[in-house]
């Protein structure tokens, strides 16, 4: 059964209709056709309706999602069975086939290719050369026999017009090595002849429309088509076809399979000779035939390889032996134009028959021996007419016809004998079943002295002149009693039979009238030997091997050749019974309207088709019964998760109990047979039924597998991750090991160095312990550190902690901090600073000292200062632990100002050289000074007076704010001021000037 599609696309097979009738069969039909689904299933066969438009479904894809799938599992494709072919012939190696049929414009062509694609997409995985090139040649050489074989015809514009049957062979592996073309009856009196509205076959146009100019030059011809008597009538039709494109695809084709260039032109040329031969013309001059143009036929001869008067020989002559004697008979000019249009057809049939016959050379499986490689098994593809029925009936029509008649037989009968060997294979009694036996038309056809092929052989060798009339008369009088038989003659009130013209077959497909005109002379197809002995006489090999029997010498007597009728006969029974060899499988193609059209469903034409393809015979046949029947095995795999009994697997002892107790808990089983090795369920609805259990449990199924999944994935991510982090935590321990024994092996004798370490370089750490690494170095720092202040006198240690509190504060906003001298701190109580006025600062320091109660003096020095009026003046500040005293030098160092050091809330000073500082105050009234008057001059008391005033504050647990910064910012009476710097040549002191923002400092640059 095939996979379930939606209800809204109908049955996707007609076996699971409720009620078996042709209109619930058609309904059914042309549903699935409005909404796309072009293929539907009976049983194995697939039904196929000819879209008419490109499908999107036959790309790489899809051939994977048919690729070695069972026919349900799939919705219906022509892949399906495609698969379902090779298969039986790669696992059972079994010799298989495929039939295609339907009327013409059905898609038959298009199925086979469709077919051969798949065949090709799927074998050779290993991409063997040789296995390459035969698929090549296989698939190209469908394009070459569209060329010489198909025509555009009123139905379709690629119309086969010729039957095909290609045996495939497989090696013991599956992969193609070979195969076999054989054609049936092309229609031939096309080369000559089309219906209004048709072509003759592409050949002749693309040579025209796409054969390049100096080919065209070499065949003396041109590219307007309707230059040419045999094919003017095609040349004003209009056709989507691209014979340009289509030349060259045929040529390129041609080269692939193998013709060399010497019998590629010889084909051009054989085509060329066909169109110049339909515009020779005859006429009588008095008891005379001449041929109006000579050089139309030097043109010819040229074309042939052989010589002028060798050609109008055979075309005005016909050379005849009596006994010994032998003279040569001129033609008249209607004897000459028959002559020259069973040439025409000749040459066309030799040439189609030697293509095929040399992409058979190129493709035949050559040095096999199945001893050494294995069977040799074959999948063959039959491509023939359809049945046709047109206003005017001739004997290729009464020929394709009995062809679709011998293969309806085939059809049903093989059928039916699946159908009973299954049910005796199964045990499951067999019911007999009503159908069509058109054997009495088959019969009626071909059987010996009865049938209508040996009663035209007869008339065709009857001594005299025997007409059309007389074969009918002979057909009347031996006929008249069939049931399946009528004439005019026969049934005088019948008329739409015309008198001595028509008779009327009953076939399966429906009643056919076929009129006799020109049955004899087809059935005799007469080629005058004449023209074989010229063809063998060509000079070109490729022409003489086309016609062998051309060496027979004139008075050589040959044994009649068999009819055109006779020989079509032995090539259908040869086809039946080679088809009876092998396991069949088919396509049966339906046109669903005449227009062409994609979206048009003329369901009364296409009813006729469903009849006389005997669709609805397949269907009873196939619902005999049982709707349908699957293996145990299968079945449970399908449906197992309907029944707890069964799933996810039984514990019973055969499938077959496992298939018996599901059934009975769906309680159907009163509606299956219980087979050897297969289940037969009776109607549709107990097979819907159980696709629709099959359905909701597959959705919980779906979401209890997922859940299941999404747990082992995520306990798997779990551990995988567990793990990565168990490894990176050991590789981050190893890590961080050998880190420390690195370091303690670079260190470990750094107390003995006497720079204790300094110049050793430190390993690169793991990013892990950047962190722990930058603590560790400060640990080592401070250990360095106390390494070295140990060596340093306890005297010393106070001035120390200034110079790195004043590091810590102006490191790198400051160039010269004065770290590498000695800090005296109160430079007013110095000779060297101060030596006049010494005296006079120390008693006032001892003075303040009695009065303040201050401990230790931290800094004095000679300042330049604004006063309150915004003027420059000299003053002195002395810092002491407790109080920032403003002094007077000019006044014996009187006290002008007296501010408590905790007032103090920090600096600011410049980045320059400068010594500008300015004490900010918690009353918004900075002090504002610059240091002066030092010895040396240059020297630098700024990193100084920052760092023991910022070490006294840190030793108090107190805050006290530095900042460097130009131009550097105060407050003065509750205004914020700015003050810049500039550095004056020839300044001999530092002054400041007031502005408008505020105050700008000029320093000595010299």
């Amino acid at each position: 059964m095939a996979e379930q599609e939606s209800l809204e696309f109908g049955k996707a097979d007609f076996v699971l209709m409720d009620t078996i009738n042709m209109s619930e069969f058609m309904a059914n039909l042309k549903l699935r056709f409005e909404k796309g689904r072009i293929y539907t299933y009976i049983g194995e066969v697939v039904v196929s309706v000819n879209p008419y438009r490109s499908m999107n479904f036959y790309g790489k894809d899809t051939i994977e999602q048919y690729k070695g799938r069972e026919l349900y599992e799939r919705p219906p494709h022509l892949f399906a069975i495609a698969d379902a072919t090779y298969k039986a012939m790669k696992r059972r190696s079994k010799d298989t086939c495929i039939v295609i049929s339907g009327e013409s414009g059905a898609g038959k062509t298009e199925a086979s290719k469709y077919i051969m694609q798949f065949i090709a997409a799927i074998t050779n995985p290993s991409q063997r050369q040789e296995v390459e090139r035969v698929k090549n040649t296989l698939l190209k050489s469908n394009c070459v026999l569209e060329a010489f074989g198909n025509a555009k015809t009123n139905r379709n514009d690629n119309s086969s017009r010729f039957g095909k049957y290609m045996d495939i062979n497989f090696d013991f592996k599956g992969d193609p090595i070979g195969g076999h073309i054989n054609n049936y009856l092309l229609e031939k009196s096309r080369v000559i002849v089309q219906q209004g509205g048709e072509r003759s076959f592409h050949s002749f146009y693309q040579l025209l429309l796409g054969g390049p100019e100096k080919l065209l030059r070499s065949l003396h011809i041109e590219k307007n088509p309707t230059t040419y008597n045999f094919i003017k009538g095609g040349g004003v039709v209009k056709s989507a076809i691209n014979d340009a494109a289509d030349f060259k695809a045929v040529a390129d084709a041609m080269k692939v399979i193998g013709f060399t260039a010497e019998e590629i032109q010889t084909v051009y040329k054989i085509l060329a000779t066909i169109l110049h031969l339909g515009n020779l013309k005859f006429t009588m001059d008095g008891d005379a035939t001449l041929i109006e143009s000579s050089k139309l036929l030097s043109v010819i001869a040229e074309l042939l390889s052989t010589k002028t008067d060798a050609v109008e020989k055979a075309l005005l002559y016909r050379t005849v032996a009596t006994g010994r004697d032998v003279i040569d008979k001129q033609h008249t000019d209607k004897e000459a134009s028959y002559g020259r249009d069973a040439f025409a057809k000749a040459i066309y049939d030799r040439l189609f028959c030697w293509i095929v016959n040399r992409i058979n050379d190129i493709i035949e499986v050559k040095n096999y021996d199945a001893r050494i490689h294995g069977k040799n098994t074959v999948i063959g593809v039959l491509d023939i007419y359809g049945f046709e029925i047109f206003d005017d009936n001739s004997l290729e029509q009464f020929c394709i016809n009995y062809c679709n008649e011998k293969l309806q037989q085939l059809f049903i009968q093989l059928v039916l004998k699946q159908e009973q060997e299954e049910y005796q294979r199964e045990g499951i009694p067999w019911r007999h079943i009503d159908y069509f036996n058109n054997q009495i038309i088959v019969d009626l056809v071909e059987l010996q002295h009865k049938g209508i092929i040996s009663i035209l052989d007869d008339a065709c060798v009857n001594v005299g002149k025997v007409t059309d009339k007389m074969f009918l008369d002979a057909l009347n009088n031996k006929l008249q009693k069939h049931a399946h038989y009528s004439s005019r003659k026969l049934c005088a009130s019948d008329k739409t039979l015309e008198f001595e013209r028509d008779f009327r077959i009953k076939h399966y497909a429906g009643h056919v009238v076929y009129s006799v005109n020109g049955f004899i002379d087809k059935n005799k197809d007469t080629l005058f030997q004449d023209f074989k002995r010229l063809m063998y006489n060509s000079s070109n090999p490729v022409l003489k091997n086309m016609w062998p029997e051309g060496k027979l010498s004139i008075t050589e007597v040959t044994k009649r050749p068999l009819t055109a009728a006779t020989l079509f006969k032995n090539s259908m029974i040869a086809l039946v019974e080679n088809l009876e060899s092998k396991e069949p499988y088919y396509v049966r193609c339906i046109k669903p309207n005449e227009q062409k059209s994609p979206l048009l469903f003329d369901e009364r034409r296409c009813q006729h088709q469903v009849e006389y393809l005997g669709l609805m015979e397949n269907v009873r046949v196939r619902r005999a019964g049982f709707a349908s029947r699957q293996t145990y095995e299968r079945f449970l795999q399908r449906y197992k998760m309907i029944s707890e009994f069964t799933w996810p697997n039984h514990d019973m002892r055969s499938d077959q109990e496992a298939v018996k107790k599901l059934i009975e808990c769906c309680e159907f089983q009163h509606d299956v047979a219980y087979g050897k090795t297969k289940l037969f369920i009776r109607t549709p609805r107990t097979l819907f039924t159980l696709e629709e259990r099959r359905t909701q449990m597959i959705e919980r199924i779906v979401l209890f597998l997922q859940k299941i999944w999404r747990g082992t994935i995520a306990r798997l991510r779990y551990k995988r991750t567990k793990a990565v982090y168990i490894i990176i935590n050991y590789y981050r321990r190893y890590k961080v090991k050998s880190y420390i024994r690195e370091v303690g092996r670079r260190f470990q004798n750094v107390g003995t160095l006497k720079d204790y370490g300094k110049h050793v370089k430190w390993p690169t750490p793991p990013k892990i312990i950047r962190t722990f690494d930058e603590t560790l170095k400060s640990v080592y720092q401070r250990w360095r550190a106390f390494q070295l202040i140990k060596s340093i006198p306890p005297a010393d240690l106070p001035q120390v902690r200034a110079k790195v509190a004043a590091f810590a504060n102006l490191k790198g906003q400051r160039g010269d901090l004065g770290l590498q001298r000695s800090w005296e701190g109160n430079y007013l109580a110095t000779k060297r600073d101060n030596p006049q006025m010494t005296p006079a600062f120390s008693a006032r320091a001892n003075e303040l000292k009695r009065k303040d109660k201050y401990m230790n003096t931290l800094f004095s020095s000679h300042v330049r200062k604004i006063n309150r009026f915004n003027k420059p003046e000299d003053r002195a500040i002395f810092i002491t632990d407790r109080h920032l005293y403003k002094l007077d030098p000019l006044k014996q160092y009187q006290v002008m100002k007296t501010i408590p050091l905790y007032n103090v809330t920090g600096v600011s000073v410049s980045t320059g050289k400068d010594q500008l500082v300015v004490f900010h105050i918690k009353d918004n009234k900075d002090l504002i000074v610059c240091l002066h008057k030092m010895q040396p001059a240059n020297e630098n008391r700024i990193g100084e007076l920052v760092g023991i005033v910022a070490n006294h504050f840190r030793s108090e647990k107190r805050n006290f704010h530095v900042k460097a910064s130009d131009p550097v910012q105060c407050t003065m009476h509750g205004k914020k001021y700015t003050i810049i710097v500039e550095t004056k040549i020839n300044q001999s002191q530092p002054d400041f000037t007031k502005t408008r923002s505020g105050f700008v400092l000029s320093w000595p640059g010299n």
